[in-house]
């Protein structure tokens, strides 16, 4: 049997994984500890989901452990020798990491760096997946030439049509400390495959969405929208009119990814992974579709401050990532994406679980 760790297991992606590999019948360990709710509170928690995948999943057992515990992380995977690993763990947001930057850089990139030495050390022939962002391009996106359209900015310049692609610089601009923390993290990961051999990769992440996401303000923009709908809490908007644009990607088919990745393995591979162009929609749009599924309106304020890093429109270039994982496209559309949202909402709303 195959045997699969996933860290961050508790979270939006590391619980899809779960679940997914868990139904091809894998052996699937996760780590999580539920630092979610100590950055974000209450609100931010992620053991109700914890619980559900030891409900769900049959072949699914659960570690509590910090990933900064270099010699748990280490004795972990020396017990395991995992076939894949799945590095979903992470201190997701560019607010945060300013208020509490040492936990931001010991988890995403030092975190990153005791399970990349603990697969060499002890699962060198691994296949190792760290779950990265589009952060790591900082505001650099910002540079690109845009137009203003009546609900949305977009690329002026014809060559972005398709989106970002993975040349994209990704130095010389501000990244916020978050951001820093990520390009750690991602080279680092990238070294490993080219220095070690080893059979890594980095998938860029737009915004990776889905019904199991523990939305909040500073972190999970889709799924915190249409939380602040359903439960008729005021949004706040930062800047950017309201036309700042985001490619929404539902986490089955970041699970999907990275399936094939595993299938199709490479050394120090890196790759844009989004809804691209199809699936990419901008805060206004989001407040009417939201409103036509739930029937509320969206309450909101807006603040003429854009927040530090931020991007004013991002699309994910998926070229490069369909043509080395044959068979994969997106599978879930804006409209699924939101219906499954606003319902998952709905029932925790419903059951009181937050």
């Amino acid at each position: 049997m195959n045997r699969l760790l996933v860290t961050g297991s508790s979270g939006l992606i590391g619980s899809e994984v779960v679940t997914y590999f868990d139904s091809l019948g894998w052996d699937v360990h996760g780590v999580d500890n539920n630092m979610r709710a100590s950055f974000f509170g209450e609100k931010g928690d992620t053991r109700w989901n914890q619980f559900r995948l030891e409900a769900t999943c049959g072949h699914f057992r659960h570690h509590e452990l910090d990933i900064r515990d270099r010699d748990g992380v280490l004795r972990l995977v020396e017990t395991l020798k995992p076939d894949l690993i799945v590095h979903a763990a992470a201190q997701p947001s560019h607010d945060l990491a300013a208020s509490r930057p040492f936990e931001d850089f010991d988890v995403n990139a030092a975190g990153t760096h005791n399970l990349l030495e603990a697969a060499r050390r002890h699962a060198p022939d691994v296949v190792f997946v760290h779950i990265s962002t589009n952060k790591v391009y900082g505001d650099k996106p910002n540079e690109i030439p845009l137009k203003e359209l009546e609900t949305r900015w977009d690329y002026a310049d014809p060559a972005f049509t398709d989106g970002i692609d993975e040349h994209f610089g990704i130095d010389q601009c501000k990244h916020s400390l978050f951001g820093v923390s990520k390009v750690a993290a991602d080279v680092m990961v990238q070294e490993y495959g080219r220095y070690f051999g080893m059979k890594t990769c980095c998938l860029r992440g737009g915004c990776l969405t889905g019904p199991n996401h523990s939305g909040v303000e500073l972190h999970g923009f889709l799924s915190y929208l249409i939380r602040c709908n359903v439960e008729e809490r005021e949004y706040t908007i930062y800047g950017y009119k309201g036309k700042q644009v985001r490619d929404n990607i539902h986490a089955f088919d970041v699970a999907r990814c990275i399936e094939l990745f595993y299938a199709h393995p490479q050394s120090a591979a890196v790759f844009n992974l989004g809804g691209g162009r199809g699936n990419s929609i901008s805060i206004l749009e989001a407040f009417d579709r939201a409103q036509q599924i739930t029937g509320k309106p969206m309450r909101y304020r807006y603040v003429d401050e854009n927040r530090i890093g931020d991007h004013i429109c991002y699309i994910s270039n998926l070229t490069q990532l369909k043509a080395n994982l044959p068979g994969w496209d997106i599978t879930r559309t804006l409209d699924d994406i939101f219906e499954e949202i606003a319902a998952s909402w709905q029932k925790r709303l419903r059951d009181g679980v937050r």
